[in-house]
């Protein structure tokens, strides 16, 4: 089954003002490029060709930048009018991204990790392959969704923004999902409310058992 990518490019960056005033923060330069060719290189370079971009007021901006697509891609540009948090985001981007597995990424995080093969091995399970998440070491995860893993090293919980960390493993910023995401998506915010983060889909696939980590 065809994977295919949402990448996420929202927020305001308060925290980068003035220079989020005009433009969006995954626009801003990083050394040569802005921060958002930093993801989509790593989209491409899995192999995914299918990519749905979610932005604010900016997403013009975004759009000039990044063009209509290169080939043999599909890019969708989509608007969010206002916040109104991840769950509606992403319920942006699901009229193109359904009976599809699907990459998660928010556009502010950078990985040296090359997707090629995960890409390619979790498009071509035969069975829905569940989630694969990526964690990295933290000196301070309680910001983050943090890995509780047991005396095996199996990741048996995630643990959002915790006082006292289980483990210096946070999760967040890019993930697999198969095609059962939408539903398990639908559940959570039924039952989360506005209080639902990405953290209550990793459960749900969690206690399936159907959840994996590489640690980067």
């Amino acid at each position: 089954m065809e994977t295919r990518a949402i990448l996420v490019a929202g927020g305001k960056g308060s925290r980068l003002y003035p220079f989020t005033r005009y433009t969006q923060k995954t626009l801003l330069p990083l050394f040569d490029r802005p921060v958002i060719d930093y993801a989509l290189g790593t989209i491409r370079r899995g192999g995914i060709s299918k990519i749905t971009i979610i932005s604010n007021e900016h997403i013009g901006h975004i759009a000039k930048h990044v063009g209509e697509s290169l080939e043999n891609e599909q890019i969708h540009y989509v608007l969010e009018e206002e916040p109104k948090g991840v769950a509606k985001a992403l319920s942006l981007a699901r009229p193109y991204n359904k009976r599809c597995r699907l990459m998660i990424y928010f556009s502010d995080n950078i990985t040296t990790v090359e997707f090629n093969e995960i890409v390619s091995d979790f498009s071509d399970a035969e069975e829905p392959p569940g989630c694969l998440l990526l964690a990295r070491e933290e000196e301070n995860p309680q910001a983050f969704g943090v890995a509780v893993l047991d005396d095996d090293g199996k990741i048996i919980d995630v643990v959002e923004k915790p006082e006292n960390p289980p483990s210096n493993l946070a999760i967040g910023g890019i993930y697999l999902f198969d095609e059962t995401f939408w539903d398990k998506l639908d559940a959570a915010v039924a039952e989360k409310g506005d209080a639902f983060s990405i953290s209550d889909i990793n459960r749900a696939y969690i206690a399936e058992d159907k959840a994996e980590f590489i640690s980067v």
